[in-house]
């Protein structure tokens, strides 16, 4: 027993601990007990986790800052700037700026103190071009000052990039890395020389492939191309049918590339998400870039159903469903989620979360905007598809039968269902991103037609093919057009399917001959199963070892779906002859004791003894045999069975009996 003070004591000190408040006792806790030291050593933790954290945040915000300065300067850049000789250097640095975002505030003083050389001509129409009260002069102040209530919040910075024309930009800017300067800045494709020259088939093409904007047909175009040009395609690794997607592109997703296999490639046209770094570190400085954009309205109803098992969409029964509830819990951070949302701009590899505020909005559209015509040469529309066509062939100076084409990847009508007018509105807001950018190229495409072909000479040359459409499919189909996957008979030209999505199929007429033949296949072969073919042309020693891992890999599988089948046969005759037998020795049994004499009353008792012991060795003997003898006639196997069992059950009566008369 303790003393009375030590009790005391403690006593107190109970109470003392009762009555604190929750922060006192954690804190007395954290510095008096035994695991103080690790208390210590996790606050010293969080704290340095939560600073690090913080300076991230810091220079996320500084990184992000000089970017969108770096963005506004290069977007509204007058045209005439990018033809000096400067222009380069300039590039350079704003590419570093993405590439290693350090000491951006260096950068800035740096981009301040840049300046372009002039020549005195030049400086002499600027000086003209200042005079107010030039007629030409106010027109331009007239054309600025609607500009400027047309977009206010640019006004600034486009009256300072007037002063660029007087600005230098330093040759050389130490501790910078270089960036090869993309071939074409403004956007716009180069026409082929002058009126009358030939122009040369481009044979360097970079087609972003985009989802659900009729991208598989113009996949199939590139690929027939090249294919009968025996140009080499940049594949993705392992025979895949994807660039690791959703993946920012790298070069090493591309058979050929590590191994050193490949010295030049043509076309890069899988799915990928766009790295403009690394696409032209593969790809040569003359490489055609263009991509195919949708009405993101009809494309979010074909998103929905093609990728219904997402999570964004997998709780969800319609499309109004998903924008009146689904909305309020979708996470972009979930894998697959991205095809929810502003799918075009991520594919683009652009950030593709709208910002709330309409400000914030306007400027992240023309950063968006600015950036896919800095890099892409040509932009596609997939409702005008025919038109599209016409002006990639001008642009390639293709033939006409090289842009020939069925459509693939296609839908059946069952599976779609059209938009109500206020579900399209709530679309556009929900892709607010997509749309704006949809906007604007569907504008600058039929700007590029008035300037290019006009719409007279369109017309005819749309009108021509189309009626080579129509011939291609009396000559190479048999039910005119597509079919539903079950009606299509060839299994190797059958579609892939996904999602709720029917996608349809093409029967070849039969009686072809050999080149109609060839060439109305490739018009109708799927994606997956024409990459894979373009994939044993350009690699067959790889083709021919996956086939081979491929064959052996099946053929184990066979075996053992095989070894299994025996075996629930084998189990389940092993069970059926068990419990026949266990039936047959039971009677016996009885029948045994039924004539024996008045001892024999001791084998009773035991029989059940009898019974497990006969059980188990028929069961023994049975299992013991292989799968060849169990499947003998059934007259021998039954004979050998009774005669064995007949054996045993004497015996055991024999030895029972001995032990009821000892």
């Amino acid at each position: 027993m303790l003393p009375s003070h030590r009790t005391a004591g403690r006593e107190r000190r109970a109470f003392q601990w009762r009555t604190a408040s929750p922060w006192t006792t954690c804190v007395r806790f954290a510095c008096f007990s035994r695991l103080r030291f690790m208390w210590f050593t996790l606050m010293v933790l969080t704290l340095v986790c939560v600073a690090l954290q913080m300076l991230g945040v810091v220079q996320q915000a500084r990184t992000s800052k000089v970017l969108n300065f770096m963005s506004e300067q290069l977007v509204r850049m007058p045209t005439e700037i990018m033809k000096r000789k400067g222009w380069e250097d300039l590039w350079s640095v704003s590419a570093t700026v993405v590439e290693d975002p350090t000491d951006q505030h260096a950068l800035k003083e740096d981009l301040s103190s840049f300046h372009i050389p002039v020549s005195e001509d030049e400086k002499g129409q600027t000086s003209r071009k200042q005079d107010t009260s030039s007629p030409e002069r106010l027109k331009d102040t007239t054309n600025n000052k609607a500009e400027a209530n047309k977009y206010p919040q640019t006004t600034k910075a486009l009256v300072q990039n007037q002063l660029w024309l007087h600005q230098e930009v330093p040759k050389q800017i130490s501790n910078l890395k270089q960036l090869k300067r993309p071939s074409n800045l403004n956007g716009t494709a180069k026409r082929p020389g002058p009126p009358g020259a030939e122009c040369q088939p481009k044979k360097h093409i970079v087609f972003l492939k985009t989802h659900k904007t009729a991208s598989s047909t113009i996949l199939n175009i590139l690929y027939r191309y090249g294919d009968s040009h025996n140009l080499t395609f940049a594949l993705p690794l392992n025979m895949q049918s994807q660039l690791f997607y959703p993946a920012f592109f790298a070069t090493h997703f591309v058979e050929g590339v590590r191994t050193r296999s490949v010295k030049e490639f043509h076309i890069l046209c899988n799915h990928m998400r766009f790295n403009s770094q690394e696409v032209r570190k593969l790809m040569p400085e003359d490489t055609f870039y263009f991509s195919i954009l949708r009405d993101p309205t009809a494309m979010m109803e074909s998103l929905f159903v093609y990728y219904k098992s997402i999570p964004a969409f997998r709780l969800v029964k319609s499309l109004e469903e998903f924008l009146n509830q689904g909305v309020r819990y979708f996470n972009a951070s979930v894998p697959s989620n991205h095809y929810a949302r502003n799918i075009l701009t991520f594919d683009f590899g652009l950030n593709n979360t709208a910002p709330e505020k309409e400000t914030e909005l306007d400027r992240r559209s023309a950063e968006i905007i600015a950036a896919v015509e800095r890099d892409f040469s040509l932009i596609l529309i997939s409702e005008y598809f025919d038109e599209s066509m016409v002006l990639l062939q001008h642009a390639l100076c293709w033939t006409l039968d090289d842009i020939l084409s069925f459509r693939l990847n296609s839908r059946s009508k069952r599976s779609r269902r059209p938009l109500n007018p206020e579900t399209a509105e709530r679309v556009k807001r929900w892709n607010s991103l997509d749309w704006r950018l949809y906007q604007h190229f569907n504008a600058t495409f039929w700007k590029r037609i008035d300037s290019t072909l006009g719409r007279t000479k369109l017309q005819h040359e749309v009108e021509l093919l189309r009626e080579r459409r129509r011939k291609l499919e009396q000559t190479c189909l048999r039910d005119g057009g597509a079919v539903d996957p079950a009606q299509v008979q060839d299994s190797s030209l059958k579609p892939f399917q996904y999602g709720a999505a029917v996608i349809q199929g093409y029967n070849l007429r039969p009686g072809l001959s050999n080149e109609t033949s060839q060439l109305c296949q490739k018009l109708i072969t799927p994606e997956l199963q024409y990459t894979s073919a373009l994939y044993t042309k350009q690699f067959p020693q790889l083709a021919a070892a996956r086939a081979a891992l491929a064959k052996k890999i099946e053929g184990l599988r066979n075996a053992a779906n095989t070894h299994r089948a025996v075996k629930r046969n084998v189990d389940k005759l092993t069970e059926m002859n068990v419990h026949t037998a266990f039936k047959n020795n039971t009677s016996r049994v009885k029948t045994h004791i039924e004539v024996g004499d008045k001892h024999s009353f001791h084998l009773k008792p035991q029989s059940s003894n009898v019974h497990s012991v006969a059980k188990q060795k028929i069961s023994h003997d049975i299992l013991g045999k292989s799968h060849k003898q169990i499947t003998e006639r059934p007259s021998d196997t039954s004979i050998r069975k009774e005669a064995k069992d007949t054996a045993l059950l004497r015996t055991l009566i024999n030895q029972n009996s001995e032990q009821s008369q000892l």
